[in-house]
């Protein structure tokens, strides 16, 4: 069935500068009006918004949409055509490319790891690479960090590729960074191995440290993420995946009973908080759905309920629809296309 919706989504982008609201956190990322070109090609355009302190933060949308030209840009790898932006309280110019990269980490998806060499050889050489003072005691936090210190020893080409991940993982930690960018950090890996990489993206949240995540699962950034932002070259819309779903769709009930109603209309009309109703095809075991749209879902269900007990209809479960992260992902991002062809 297709999803009621609200009607056009725009994208609601967090004010430039200050801390963001509701939250009483200062921003560790800010982005002003970001935009990149490639020679006639438009990678990222117009893009604003704002990423707290400690936050996770998702970064969503498909592919070819900006997304890594975005990180790659904040992370100062490549300059924007315009627009400004703040990484770490730092200002992002040529000037200031090098104090950002001591407070930030990046771990692309593909983790770049010399598969000859030991964990801690791997590790060594990074952080030689950074200039970092106290190595040891650095890689021994990180290794520890990642649940990798019996690991140490090993090749980095004798483990899996979950293990891998978290080999890059503590790479990312060596230099304490206050900010993250990790590129699709699940991607390839196992359910298991998945939930592993769960695990240490909660704890850098509990450090307090800001994680910006990529993915393209999005169950993963509905479970992780604070708020995210879809992105199809423009930012489509920001904000924590409930805002997300109540601003997109009608909020609605679902009704299962164990027999089609005679007249659902006589049972549904009028009734407190109901706007609307539809029925859904009726299910091979004879069962019945019927979705309401509802302007106050606690307040119609009872009412709902007692309704149909009174029509002598056994109902068998009312709910509220929950639209899921992938709900309003397909909506955002096949509007735009529906509206580019």
């Amino acid at each position: 069935m297709r999803l009621t919706r609200r009607g056009p989504a725009s994208a609601a982008q967090p004010p430039d500068g200050g801390d963001l609201p509701g939250n009483g956190r200062a921003a560790a990322i800010e982005v002003s009006h970001l935009a990149k070109t490639f020679g006639g090609r438009t990678a990222v355009h117009d893009v604003s918004f704002s990423v707290a302190r400690g936050e996770v933060f998702g970064f969503l949308g498909p592919n070819g949409a900006g997304k890594t030209t975005t990180v790659r840009i904040l992370g100062t790898l490549i300059a924007p055509t315009s627009g400004s932006a703040v990484v770490a309280g730092i200002p992002l110019t040529a000037g200031n490319e090098a104090e950002i990269r001591r407070r930030i980490s990046i771990m692309p998806e593909a983790p770049g790891l010399y598969r000859r060499l030991t964990v801690r050889e791997n590790l060594e050489f990074f952080a030689r690479l950074h200039g970092l003072a106290g190595r040891a005691a650095r890689i021994d936090e990180a290794l520890d960090a990642v649940n990798l210190v019996d690991r140490a020893q090993d090749a980095c080409g004798s483990l899996s590729k979950g293990l891998r991940q978290r080999v890059a993982l503590a790479r990312t930690l060596l230099n304490d960074p206050e900010v993250m960018f990790l590129d699709e950090p699940t991607s390839g890996l196992d359910p298991v191995a998945a939930h592993e990489v769960h695990g240490l993206i909660d704890s850098l949240r509990q450090r307090g440290v800001t994680v910006f995540l990529t993915t393209h699962r999005l169950n993963e950034a509905e479970r992780l993420c604070d708020r995210i932002a879809i992105m199809n070259t423009s930012l489509q819309t920001i904000g924590r995946p409930d805002e997300l779903r109540h601003t997109l769709f009608d909020r609605s009930l679902d009704i299962t009973t164990a027999a089609p109603l005679t007249d659902p209309d006589r049972v549904f009309t009028g009734l407190p908080a109901v706007e609307g109703w539809r029925a859904e095809a009726r299910s091979a075991d004879g069962t019945a759905g019927y979705v309401l749209q509802v302007s106050d879902p606690a307040q119609a269900a009872p009412e709902v309920v007692r309704a149909l007990v009174a029509a002598g209809t056994d109902v068998l479960s009312v709910g509220e629809s929950r639209h899921s992260l992938e709900d309003v992902y397909l909506e955002l991002v096949e509007d735009q296309e529906g509206g580019s062809r």
